[in-house]
């Protein structure tokens, strides 16, 4: 089993950045592909960024391209998304999550399916609020 830990959640005013950070422990071979997601109160989650196994591969949502830097340091099983310019509407719930799938699933229009994601982090949150 691979366990996933955020952390790096806070409350922060707008136009203020955090950096929250993903930490993975256990059967590592499966720390592949990696998804940040978030959730808001009422909505679906929604994926924010992915990136592949090497990092190569990035991908963002629309709503945070630009501001939102994802990255992840292999030699420490961390992956961290950096985000500036917050605004009040990213509050949210942020997960990470992994997949075993073996493919770059980062490049493939279903990169942010939480169905193709098997492990989940217990999150942390983001209040975004002056």
């Amino acid at each position: 089993q691979l366990q996933l830990v955020e952390s790096g959640g806070g409350l922060v005013q707008p136009g203020g950045s955090l950096r929250l950070s993903c930490v993975a422990s256990g059967f590592t071979k499966d720390y592949r592909t990696i998804g940040w997601f978030r959730q808001a109160p009422g909505k679906e989650r929604e994926g924010v960024s992915c990136i592949s196994s090497s990092g190569a591969s990035t991908n963002y949502a629309d709503s945070v391209k630009g501001r939102f830097t994802i990255s992840r340091d292999n030699a420490k099983n961390t992956v961290y998304l950096q985000m500036n310019s917050l605004k009040p509407e990213d509050t949210a719930v942020y997960y990470c999550a992994a997949t075993k799938l073996a493919y770059n699933l980062c490049l493939l229009s279903a990169r942010y399916d939480t169905a193709r994601y098997d492990y989940w982090g217990q999150g942390t949150q983001v209040t975004v609020s002056s």
